[in-house]
């Protein structure tokens, strides 16, 4: 009986991947970087602050990532021409991969090693930016290079 649901699981899994392997074969496109994009909006008279923050501290770790090969660039776009509900910044990075949950707590440790903080210093100070500074939220994307 084992056997059966084995095969019957077997044959279930090749018929759900078998379109999948079939579609990347033919895809006109190639995968690119992962680009992550976040919405925050910053209340009045608090711009300075986040931009503070944002040189500092943020910048820090951005390199920092950028330096261990994690991501490969990063910036900070204005929204000019912002409308009602839009985002006034989006912070935007790029990775090729992404990493496995292992992975991502090894790359943790070492940020946190980096800064000379702990978890829960990190969350106190994301903590006071929020009184200012909202995210909207997150997008992941991936770059599509025609073949």
């Amino acid at each position: 009986m084992k056997k059966y649901g084995l095969a019957a699981l077997g044959a279930v899994t090749l018929a759900l991947a078998a379109p999948q392997m079939a579609m990347a074969q033919d895809s006109p496109f190639t995968g690119g970087d992962y680009v992550e994009v976040t919405g925050v909006t910053v209340d009045d008279g608090h711009f300075m602050d986040y931009a503070t923050f944002l040189t500092g501290y943020y910048k820090d770790q951005e390199e920092y990532a950028k330096k261990q090969g994690w991501q490969t660039s990063w910036e900070i776009l204005a929204n000019v021409f912002k409308r009602a509900g839009e985002p006034d910044l989006y912070l935007v990075r790029r990775y090729r991969d992404i990493p496995d949950g292992a992975e991502g707590e090894k790359r943790a440790a070492k940020i946190r090693a980096e800064v000379k903080m702990s978890d829960a210093q990190m969350e106190a100070q994301s903590g006071d930016r929020a009184k200012f500074r909202h995210v909207m939220g997150t997008q992941l994307l991936q770059v599509l290079k025609p073949k």
